[in-house]
């Protein structure tokens, strides 16, 4: 069973004239557990944002037919849905332009398709849009309420020290994509000023023993971090 499924799925638009980005967007989206649609020009993307409900749209400025901008103006006389825009411009007049056009976030092209999620996270957040049910992660019958610090496993609460919590809490946040070594020590050092990256193996192995059962939930790269996969087995 692929652990991205039970999150909170987001229905996202993307409008970008970069067909092999919005390809690899929609991969990646799908892999996370989120439905993105594609579309390639200004007119198709208003279209499609006025046809279907989204959660948030991604909107690049540099747009065939219709402008980046232009979109952004008739969104907002009809939708109040959550728009961050994209640019490979680097004008700081244009990230003005976008925000005081009613623009909730703006990235820079280039970009990381961890960071624009990050993003869209964020936006929905502040918004008031990403449901708190989101902060309830479910996997098989291991749940995770990121919110309350608890843990529940077959039904029974499992006890947790408080850095045991963070790790697992970070790796679920994650879920699906590598955490390094050093992204794992250096969220951990913001909280406590201890050398734990020599003792993550052993908090991880703990968090194995606490949790998996015979399953397994936090994969091991050799090398270079940890990855929560949740392999809940076929009986889940």
């Amino acid at each position: 069973m692929d652990v991205r499924k039970e999150q909170a799925q987001l229905s996202l638009l993307l409008v970008d004239d970069d067909v092999e980005l919005c390809s690899m967007m929609k991969e990646y989206f799908s892999q996370m557990g989120h439905q993105l649609d594609c579309a390639h020009n200004g007119r198709d993307g208003l279209s499609r944002a006025f046809k279907n409900s989204y959660d948030l749209i991604v909107l690049d400025v540099m747009l065939p037919i219709v402008n980046g901008f232009t979109v952004l103006q008739q969104l907002r006389r009809r939708k109040e849905v959550p728009v961050i825009m994209l640019t490979a411009r680097v004008q700081q007049s244009d990230r003005i332009e976008g925000l005081n056009l009613g623009a909730d976030d703006y990235l820079p092209k280039p970009f990381d398709a961890d960071e624009l999620l990050a993003r869209i996270r964020a936006v929905l957040r502040r918004t008031g849009r990403l449901e708190q049910a989101e902060e309830v992660q479910k996997f098989g019958d291991v749940h995770v309420n990121l919110q309350a610090r608890e843990v529940w496993a077959a039904g029974e609460i499992v006890d947790l020290t408080a850095l045991e919590f963070d790790i697992l809490a970070l790796l679920v946040r994650s879920a699906g994509r590598i955490v390094t070594r050093d992204e794992i020590t250096a969220s951990l050092l913001e909280r406590e000023a201890s050398p734990y990256d020599r003792a993550l193996d052993v908090h991880i192995s703990h968090l194995r023993q606490k949790l998996e059962g015979g399953r397994t939930l936090i994969r091991t790269v050799r090398g270079v971090g940890y990855v929560f996969t949740a392999d809940t087995g076929a009986n889940v």
